[in-house]
């Protein structure tokens, strides 16, 4: 058993296989075979071997050193969680692992790494990067992990199940005819991304935790049927009737010969290089396959959410948004008494939404920060970490559910007794800018990063900013976390109609507090103005619940940001409110009051 050894132990366990395998060092990503964001306990070797729980993060080991590379939310939370002595941490952006190894390897050694986890993109970034110090990147057939974890947990094995026509507005069936249009003249496309072959199949799995994406590959040919790469014993009798007509399945060791087979065709495949392993180009490579690279066809498809899942997320948030303001009149009325933790809070509101009946699952795990660990953008709560929450102390939860018509995600912002001026001053400087992006009218062919700005202004005129994107896409009962549209300082995808993304600001004092405000937006065409010349599309609001007004600074309201303050809360009043009655319905009449 490895569970109970100290860290020091698991990396020095590592070494050894690495040198019975005549490796100078390995690559250690946080993925599993299909680049989810969130991952199977099987594949959480980064957390296994360093005691990183974040979603994103890199670590390489060598035979002398270590090193783990995290993102701007987690600079603090590795520093927490990582014993310092045996990782050295560095910012991913800033400090990427290709500069560590032009810095850190030398000529004749040898980083291996496990193909199935890597992409494409990655591998080829990372072979160079190891060429430029006259060092291998060595594709291993077996991961050495694996090897030394001897108490790794076996491959979930939940069942599929189908996503109605009633809720995906689409069927299976025409979606695959919609994406042959899109093929460009390939023979066929190789789809590695869970929620791709999710959305294309209108399937749901439960194997990975909080989203329902199927852990599969799948072989979309120019005409027949599509071959489906997935464990046969999650394939129920319902689903198997649902695939019939559209596709085939095969065991998950059936992707090599299938690879194999379009190369002997001598086919033109196409690969997203961003997304794929770097063993699906290999095995094309060696089967001598045209191999074509561009974007997953399904991406854009699948972000453009359909009529049905347009009215499918403003159903979702609106029940949603009534379990989050009874919560958050709970939470007001029993925070201040004292006693409650963050677990406490947590568990709480997923007794709100639960109360809804229709509660598949979380979208990701609770971010219940008390005080500063607020400061921690994905913190992440345990029964170690467990805070209870102060008097004169901020309070943040970001926090979202499954439900079968739409995926949620929220993040509220509150106060526990009497703030002080700094922090409504910086609450009402991170509203701002989420009211400003909500406000936004842009005309076609803008993208993210163009518009990211709104949401920083009125920090950067304080002379603050916050580490994080200002908003990433959500599925349709799908990822929380979906591509291929952002708002950041450098996304160049064009916002389209349909897309739905966060829109969630925040200010981050360093072990004292941090602030959040989420909202969930989706794109729409805007209406046309007087003497305009141009389309313009702007964004709906679709998450519906109170924002903590005794954090609000007014007077740093401008009169239409205030308008739209007020606005916003008399329809969270209308929506929300039809739904509640007594004490509830009084509570939220009160938090809904013009400002």
């Amino acid at each position: 058993m490895t569970q109970n050894l100290s860290h020091r132990t698991r990396v020095g366990l590592l070494r050894a296989e690495l040198k019975k395998r005549k490796l100078t060092g390995f690559f250690v990503p946080r993925a599993d075979e299909f680049q989810g964001e969130y991952v199977p306990a099987y594949a959480e070797r980064l957390c296994w071997l360093t005691n990183f729980r974040g979603s994103a993060g890199v670590a390489i080991v060598t035979l002398k050193k270590a090193a783990i590379f995290v993102d701007g939310r987690y600079v603090i939370q590795v520093r927490q969680q990582v014993d310092e002595k045996i990782f050295q941490p560095f910012h991913l952006i800033e400090e990427p692992p290709a500069q560590w190894i032009a810095k850190n390897l030398k000529k004749g050694d040898r980083l291996g790494f496990d193909p199935w986890l890597v992409t494409v993109e990655q591998a080829k970034r990372l072979r160079e990067a190891c060429a430029g110090v006259g060092a291998l990147f060595v594709a291993v057939d077996t991961n050495p992990i694996d090897a030394v974890w001897k108490d790794q947990p076996a491959r979930p094995t939940s069942a599929l199940e189908t996503q109605p026509t009633q809720f995906a507005g689409l069927t299976a069936a025409q979606k695959i005819k919609d994406i042959r249009k899109a093929m460009g003249g390939n023979d066929a496309v190789v789809f590695t991304q869970a929620d791709s072959v999710a959305w294309l199949l209108n399937l749901r799995g439960f194997d990975v935790p909080h989203t329902p994406v199927v852990p599969a590959y799948a072989i979309l040919p120019a005409s027949g049927k599509l071959t489906l790469f997935i464990d046969p014993a999650k394939v129920t009798p319902d689903v198997a009737a649902h695939l019939k007509k559209i596709a085939t399945v095969q065991p998950m060791a059936g992707i090599g010969a299938a690879l194999k087979a379009l190369g002997k065709a001598k086919a033109r495949v196409l690969i997203d290089p961003a997304w794929s392993p770097e063993r699906i180009r290999e095995l094309l490579a060696r089967a001598k396959a045209d191999i074509a690279t561009g974007p997953d066809p399904v991406t854009l498809p699948k972000a453009r959410k359909n009529r049905i899942e347009q009215e499918g997320a403003r159903n979702a948030q609106r029940r949603d948004g009534v379990a989050v303001s009874r919560f958050l009149r709970w939470l007001e009325q029993a925070a201040p008494k004292g006693g409650l933790t963050e677990l406490d809070v947590a568990a709480k509101l997923r007794s709100f939404r639960d109360e809804t009946g229709e509660l598949k699952d979380l979208s990701f795990a609770t971010i219940a920060a008390a005080g500063p660990h607020a400061a921690i953008p994905h913190y992440h709560v345990t029964e170690e970490s467990n805070r209870p929450l102060g008097r004169g102390e901020i309070f943040l939860i970001d926090s979202g559910g499954q439900y079968i018509d739409g995926t949620t995600d929220i993040t509220r912002t509150v106060i526990v007794g009497e703030p002080t001026p700094e922090m409504k001053d910086r609450f009402t400087r991170v509203l701002k800018g989420m009211i400003g992006l909500s406000m936004i009218r842009f005309p076609k062919g803008t993208c993210g990063s163009q518009i990211d700005v709104l949401a920083r202004q009125h920090l950067w005129q304080a002379g603050l900013d916050f580490d994080h994107g200002t908003g990433h896409g959500v599925g349709a009962y799908l990822s929380v976390h979906e591509g291929p549209a952002r708002i950041n300082k450098t996304d160049r995808t064009t916002l389209e109609p349909g897309m739905i993304l966060s829109n969630e600001p925040g200010y981050y004092r360093q072990d004292e507090y941090g602030i959040r405000i989420e909202n969930l937006i989706m794109v729409q065409e805007a209406q046309a103005i007087a003497g305009g010349d141009r389309p313009m599309l702007g964004f709906e609001t679709l998450t519906l619940a109170p924002i903590d007004r005794r954090l609000i600074a007014a007077a740093l309201l401008s009169e239409a940001e205030r308008n739209w303050l007020n606005a916003y809360h008399a329809r969270v009043l209308k929506e929300v409110g039809d739904h509640l009655g007594g004490e509830e319905l009084d509570w939220l009449k009160k938090a809904c009051a013009a400002v």
